[in-house]
């Protein structure tokens, strides 16, 4: 009776071995690999160097390389720049913002709808937050979560057309409230700015939810029963316990909702009318008419840019600065 272990070792001689395995045992134990990859290996500073180059580059290649060279243009006379041009930067472009209202206008309508639309997301998505996070059982917490991620799967025109659908004079709205009857007529909802609040407020409540669900979520729960114990109402432990404890999530998902309907241009072309033009329409309608508006639209852009992100940092470092106080 032949031996199984006699069995099992000519089994494993018989296994045909790759031929890379002895490329890859070559490369292994020769000097390029240890003057390159080994190299790498031992050291700490290369290792960091090596993970951190890739989204370093991918930032200054993919971000900060376009807001510069959007910036550069914006300095220019002429895009693309004559070979027998005089000086080929100049502040005109900046100054056409300030010298005419109807540039001015809609910069300020920007920034106000972007302002209404945050303060509006974070009173609509807080409850629903707050729901999720601590009303509803844990096991259950990632089911109703993703219930509410679903609709943020499709595209961005296609929930916008949905608003669509849902406001339309013939939409879901109307047709329901002339069934219940409560109207005669179509109630004009679309293409105002009741439609295109509406419609942002839809688009961006993601980035509002999950930051405020990150941190209603770490909120201790014995610690809001403790609260409830020595006699603090509803309204004074959401005051004092839950709404403090919870501003780093309101101060991350105001910045993104608002740095993000402050430069949104598909919805109010859809949805916004006449009444409703806000700056990156504008900004949109420089770049689009011909090449000699470009240093226009670009500095537009830049203003647009440079004001944003320093209301942000005013507001985090207002709000955000403060400390939690309990008491």
């Amino acid at each position: 009776m032949v031996d199984t272990t006699t069995m099992q070792a000519r089994s494993a001689g018989s296994r045909r071995v790759p031929r890379y395995a002895g490329w890859i045992g070559k490369a292994v134990g020769s000097g390029l690999y240890r003057h390159t990859i080994g190299r790498l290996a031992d050291s700490r500073r290369a290792r960091l160097a090596l993970l951190a180059g890739v989204p370093l580059f991918w930032i200054a290649a993919l971000h900060i390389g376009p807001i510069f060279q959007m910036g550069r243009i914006s300095f220019m006379a002429d895009y693309p720049q004559a070979p027998d041009g005089g000086s080929p930067y100049t502040l005109a472009n900046y100054e056409l913002f300030f010298s005419d209202q109807l540039y001015f206008m809609p910069f300020i309508r920007s920034l106000i709808f972007a302002a209404v639309v945050t303060i509006s997301t974070l009173v609509i998505v807080y409850p629903v937050a707050y729901y999720v996070a601590k009303i509803v059982q844990p096991k259950n917490r990632m089911r109703a979560l993703l219930l509410l991620l679903i609709p943020f799967w499709a595209g961005e025109l296609i929930r916008t057309f949905s608003v669509i659908m849902l406001l339309a004079n013939r939409g879901a709205v109307n047709v329901a409230l002339r069934e219940l009857g409560f109207i005669d007529r179509p109630i004009p909802m679309l293409y105002t700015s009741f439609s295109l609040s509406f419609g942002v407020i839809y688009l961006l409540a993601l980035y509002m939810l999950l930051p405020l669900y990150s941190a209603i979520e770490k909120i201790p729960t014995p610690l809001i029963h403790a609260a409830a114990d020595l006699g603090a109402g509803p309204f004074q432990r959401f005051r004092r316990v839950i709404l403090p404890l919870s501003k780093d999530g309101i101060v991350s998902g105001c910045s993104l909702v608002y740095l993000t309907s402050v430069g949104v241009f598909a919805a109010p072309l859809l949805l916004g009318g006449p009444n409703t033009v806000i700056f990156p329409e504008v900004i949109a309608t420089l770049f689009h008419s011909s090449n000699d508006k470009w240093p226009e639209g670009a500095a537009f852009a830049m203003l647009l840019l440079a004001v944003s992100l320093s209301t942000v940092g005013l507001f985090m470092r207002v709000i955000g600065g403060r400390s939690v106080r309990l008491m």
